[in-house]
This record gives structure tokens, sequence and C-alpha cells, in this order.
């Protein structure tokens, strides 16, 4: 039975990246990742996570869709459009009338299309320039 819950563990949080083939990183900076979100919802399969969504958000005009994560065998079952719609009604749910939230993402190379039938726009456009990242390291 599938269900959607507001935590996961920070082991589960690994694991599923994993399946995704996704960076993995140390269990504590993990445990940060899961506790410091604004918001975190993570989908089940009786008490196995299948998959998550993290939302970092200070509650100003910028947002941060994270880790929109589905593990492979569940993926093209709506899951994925559950989570990234549930983002944004605790978003809108949460704002103070007035406000306006620029929700932002890093897209997995190819799932461009996904998002943008959930509204998102992608860049480069007229707008604005392409997004950018930069991974940070510090040797042990």
């Amino acid at each position: 039975m599938i269900r959607y819950d507001d935590y996961i563990s920070p082991e589960e949080y690994l694991e599923l990246r994993k399946l995704v083939g996704w960076r993995l990183f140390p269990l504590d900076e993990a445990k940060k990742c899961v506790e410091n979100a604004y918001m975190v919802l993570c989908v089940r399969d009786d008490d196995r996570a299948i998959g998550v969504v993290r939302l970092s958000w200070d509650g100003g005009y910028v947002a941060f869709l994270s880790d929109v994560i589905v593990i492979p065998e569940y993926q093209g079952q709506g899951i994925g459009k559950k989570l990234v719609e549930a983002v944004i009604k605790r978003i809108k749910d949460d704002m103070k009338p007035g406000y306006i939230v620029n929700l932002n993402l890093n897209s997995a190379k190819g799932k461009e299309p996904f998002y943008a039938k959930l509204g998102f726009v992608e860049r480069p456009n007229e707008d604005a320039g392409a997004g950018m990242n930069q991974w940070l390291a510090l040797e042990e």
C-alpha cells in the first residue's frame, strides 16, 4: 500500500539516492539534509521508502525544490508528480498574502520535460541565464 509521510531516516534517504545513481555523502550530512529541510515528504510502499522530496525555504521569495526521487521500479506512476504538487501546495499554504515565491530546482539530466509539465520553465531563456552549481569538498 502506497502512503506518504513527513519522515525519512538519513539511512533511507541515502539508500534512495544510491538507487537512482546520485552522489552519496556522509551519514551525518544526510541527517542534516532531512532534519533542516523546511519540508520532507517520503513515499512508502508498506514500510519501504520508495521516494522522497525535500523543500528548502526560509519563508522569503526564493525556495528550492530538491531531491525529487522515485526509485526506478515506481517511476511513471504519478508519484513524482504528487511529490512536486505537495511542495507547491505547502508553499502556497504557508505564503503570506501578497508574497511571491520563486521555486527553483536543478533537474536531473533528461527530466526537464517532467518538470515542464508541472509549470517549471527551462533556463536559459529570455529572462534568465543558465542555472549553475558547484560541488564543494574538504579533504579529510
